[in-house]
């Protein structure tokens, strides 16, 4: 009899778990905040007078693109020069044709030195003279090498004084100008926007049911409206003591720019269990926490 009525308290235990708010798959819709996938503050590597800035704010950029010239009127100098040098070929061919001429004269003095007609003293002048000519040769092609290692470095100067972007987004600010110096301060803040980072801040209760690759839909507030469908690809795996929270970043793909960063929004998981979203509010609101 006790055994009966044990089973039937571990049955009602069991029902009542399974009929919970908080069982696995009821995930909540849930606030969240559109951001810039990476905000980049681009300088100089060098020190120098800008010469021109080739944006402005609010231009799109393209990864590689030439945003800031510094003046390099002496870098551009140095690398004709180093050029020039490079192709100075006047030196090697002298010394060429000196060891060519000593092996020729090497050659008939053998054949004189084997006939007895020189001693061995005037012979071995004419070997000393052709080994010169050779090491003569060999140091006009290090000579040579060190030119184009001139050059190469010359080059790499000049390219450092042209600043690029790296990466593909739009000009969020500027704040140099042409005639302003180039130092460790940021000339242009740049942002990507393709893809954006939607980020999420989650109640403890539900940790351990967001996955990484899990999908879901995010619904951005006005101006702009419509479903969005990004994925989970960073999940915090320690919670925030003090809130009792911990964060999601989830990737929205943003190809044509329709979303700026910034915009608030709220976010359905979709739960592989329940192969559905849910749609209550959740207490723990995004804008209460930041």
């Amino acid at each position: 009899m006790n055994k009966q009525k044990l089973l039937s308290a571990l049955t009602v235990l069991l029902l009542t778990l399974l009929a919970s708010p908080a069982s696995v798959g009821e995930i909540p819709e849930m606030d969240c905040l559109i951001e810039p996938y990476m905000v980049v503050d681009v300088n100089s590597s060098v020190v120098g007078k800008i010469e021109t800035i080739a944006v402005e704010k609010s231009d799109l950029v393209e990864k590689g693109q030439t945003l800031v010239e510094l003046e390099s009127d002496v870098e551009r100098a140095t690398v004709e020069l180093a050029r020039a040098r490079v192709d100075m070929d006047a030196e090697l061919r002298t010394h060429k044709t000196s060891y060519a001429f000593a092996k020729r004269k090497l050659s008939r003095f053998d054949g004189l030195y084997r006939d007895e007609v020189v001693p061995l003293h005037k012979k071995d002048e004419v070997e000393t003279e052709t080994n010169l000519a050779a090491l003569q040769i060999r140091q006009a092609k290090e000579n040579h090498r060190l030119a184009e290692l001139e050059y190469e470095r010359a080059v790499v100067q000049l390219e450092q004084r042209t600043v690029r972007s790296p990466i593909t987004g739009v000009v969020v600010d500027r704040y140099k100008a042409p005639g302003e110096f180039a130092q460790d301060e940021p000339i242009l803040r740049l942002a990507q926007l393709d893809p954006l980072n939607v980020e999420v801040i989650v109640p403890a209760s539900f940790f351990g049911q967001i996955q990484t690759g899990m999908q879901a839909n995010v619904t951005p507030e006005a101006p702009k409206d419509g479903n969005y469908t990004a994925k989970v690809t960073i999940v915090d795996r320690v919670v925030d003591a003090s809130s009792g929270t911990f964060g999601v970043r989830l990737e929205l793909p943003n190809p044509d720019y329709k979303l700026p960063g910034g915009l608030r929004c709220s976010v359905s998981f979709q739960t592989n269990g329940a192969g559905m979203q849910t749609s209550a509010k959740s207490p723990n609101r995004l804008a209460a926490q930041r």
